[in-house]
């Protein structure tokens, strides 16, 4: 019976994590905040309109924040620097960046605006209308509800640790990935390639290479390095939901005072 409660349990995580996974890794960040994919007409309007119930996070104030990470990337003004917060620092840093972010695009802040000018959609209307912790509650609904038909609790809880995991995921690719791993680039920032934060958060942890090549939907650069979000993105374009350019365009490198991607 343990045996089975805990595998159960570990299915309803990884069920939620995957999710997660989905949504944040190739719709928001391969996606909508660098167009190394590109998504279907109905795959963006279903993000668009079910990202913020899903993952908790706003698509456009998610996008911003990411992209000003690479525009300042390191520096005093990165939303989620290591080097400026310190590693613990990153974890409520990013938090706080993410409010700020939402806050100022809201206000019609042009700077803010100017990086998202591209996303013809606001922010999402839970976060315009200060109800941004209604899909907290209802993934704990969720998990209530899958403790209460499953008779283990665990499994509840394990799902909603699987989909709310996105604080830990950006803390382990926004802190880890620059400041301990390996680099194929110097960039003039401190983005590393950690492979074991990739092989958490599919392929994410590869941070010095994407840094180099945010147009790409691969952020490996070595045959032996894996990102699994890569295998991800080929199985949603098998689906339908994308299509991976198979040759990217390479990005016009531009002054960090201007550059948006």
């Amino acid at each position: 019976m343990m045996l089975i409660m805990l595998l159960t349990a570990g299915a309803a995580f990884l069920f939620g994590y995957f999710l997660n996974i989905l949504y944040i890794t190739v719709f928001y960040h391969r996606g909508l905040t660098h167009g190394a994919v590109r998504l279907s007409p109905a795959t963006r309007r279903w993000v668009v309109l079910t990202g913020n119930w899903v993952t908790g996070l706003d698509p456009k104030g998610w996008a911003c924040m990411h992209r000003m990470h690479h525009v300042y990337s390191d520096t005093p003004q990165d939303p989620h620097s290591p080097m400026q917060l310190g590693i613990w620092g990153v974890l409520p840093g990013q938090l706080h960046s993410y409010k700020r972010t939402l806050s100022r695009l809201q206000a019609g802040n042009a700077k803010y605006l100017s990086m998202v000018s591209d996303l013809d959609f606001p922010v999402n209307w839970l976060n315009r209308n200060k109800l941004w912790v209604l899909p907290y509650f209802l993934h704990v609904l969720i998990g209530l509800a899958v403790g209460a038909v499953t008779h283990l609790p665990l499994v509840g809880l394990a799902y909603w640790m699987g989909i709310m995991s996105h604080p830990l995921q950006g803390w382990m690719v926004n802190a880890l990935s620059h400041r301990f791993g390996y680099s194929n680039y110097e960039l003039g920032d401190h983005s590393r390639n950690n492979w074991l934060v990739a092989l958490l958060v599919f392929g994410e942890g590869y941070q010095n290479n994407h840094h180099h090549k945010p147009e790409s939907a691969n952020f490996s650069a070595k045959g032996w390095e894996f990102d699994m979000g890569y295998w991800l993105c080929l199985l949603a374009e098998q689906c339908g939901l994308l299509q991976i350019p198979r040759a990217p365009e390479p990005m016009r490198r531009q002054p960090r005072e201007m550059r948006v991607f």
